[in-house]
């Protein structure tokens, strides 16, 4: 097969080797340039993975020397920008690891840019290719449940990670709850309307930042979205996945994260003058993926480059996850609920 796409690797750290793993795998990709702050760290990840391609610490040098197409970029939050900037203004298409940037300032111009270029960027939302939420989502789209009104995410994990995350001041919002808040637009099919967060540091927090957050969401379905999560909860942990509960007209959809989605919905037949009407139970049927996760949403953003389509992470998309993010921090900041429109600056996104 010809090689359609010449890709370079921004950021050689240990996230990079499922990048580097998947394109190498590909037939139609060539992996032409790795990419580090620290050279060092791009020569080793050649010598690992058996490459044969030159390293940079530049990513404009490494884009004109190799003749790259495709850009992933796999580098820490604050070089996002940067980093995805400089691929569009040179040609390239890119695909990247969340966040898709660190302000909403950040997010819009490269949403813009992109548009106005033709090239595509794709953010890296690995939870949303798990057969297990894709069922979930079917079950919700179906109409199951009948129109949904309420969706709550519990998320509960003590998580001793160390480094870093414990120094930041919105360790669970600005690191972790893009994942949730990407799920719940994902199951739900609904985009924020404005947000309210309270969030605080609770007793026995090994965290300098604030690592518990309670948020309201109201969706542009009419739906409200509850999300309560902490970074600092020991015993009885959720899954990271978080655990969902999604009520509608005619029942509730339940997800624990682990185990498959099902539903409960009001059984057939005459039910008049019962005070707790009785239920039946569906089951979900998961869908055959040839990859989940990483290369799941990976083989998404391939797939839609070579049809000529948006792929289902477009950044056009993901900045309402961002904004999910960005107006709860900013919500927790001023204790005032945030418009959605007002905080992005709606007019400006096409």
């Amino acid at each position: 097969m010809t090689t359609k796409h010449r890709v370079v690797i921004a950021g050689c750290g240990g996230m990079a080797n499922t990048w580097v793993d998947y394109a190498k795998d590909r037939e139609d990709t060539e992996i032409v340039g790795l990419v580090d702050i620290k050279e060092e760290f791009a020569a080793a990840m050649a010598e690992r993975k058996g490459l044969a391609c030159p390293t940079f610490t530049n990513i404009k040098q490494a884009i004109k020397e190799t003749g790259a197409t495709l850009v992933f970029d796999v580098t820490i939050p604050a070089s996002h920008y940067a980093i995805s900037t400089a691929a569009i203004e040179l040609g390239c298409n890119v695909f990247g690891e969340k966040p898709l940037a660190e302000t909403m300032s950040d997010c819009k111009e490269i949403v813009r840019m992109a548009q106005e270029s033709g090239r595509t960027h794709a953010v890296m939302q690995n939870r949303r290719f798990d057969p297990r939420i894709r069922a979930f989502h079917g079950l919700i789209e179906s109409g199951t449940i009948g129109k949904v009104g309420f969706v709550s995410a519990d998320f509960f994990i003590g998580a001793h990670f160390g480094g870093f995350r414990d120094a930041m001041e919105s360790p669970l919002l600005l690191d972790m709850a893009i994942h949730t808040f990407d799920q719940a637009r994902y199951i739900s099919g609904a985009n924020p309307v404005s947000a309210y967060c309270h969030e605080f540091n609770p007793p026995g927090s090994w965290y300098a930042g604030n690592a518990m957050a309670i948020c309201i969401y109201e969706m542009s379905d009419g739906s409200v979205f509850n999300y309560r999560g902490s970074w600092c909860a020991e015993g009885v942990p959720t899954s990271w996945e978080a655990s969902w509960r999604v009520t509608g007209e005619h029942g509730t959809a339940i997800w624990d994260g682990k185990g498959n989605p099902y539903a409960e919905i009001v059984a057939a037949g005459d039910q008049d003058g019962k005070f707790i009407r009785d239920y039946e139970r569906v089951e979900t049927q998961l869908p055959e993926m040839a990859n989940t996760f990483h290369k799941g949403c990976l083989d998404e953003m391939f797939a839609a480059l070579d049809e000529g389509r948006k792929p289902e992470t477009d950044c056009s998309d993901n900045i309402y996850s961002m904004a999910m993010v960005l107006a709860a921090v900013e919500s927790a900041k001023t204790g005032q609920k945030v418009l959605i429109s007002d905080f992005m600056g709606t007019a400006a996104l096409k």
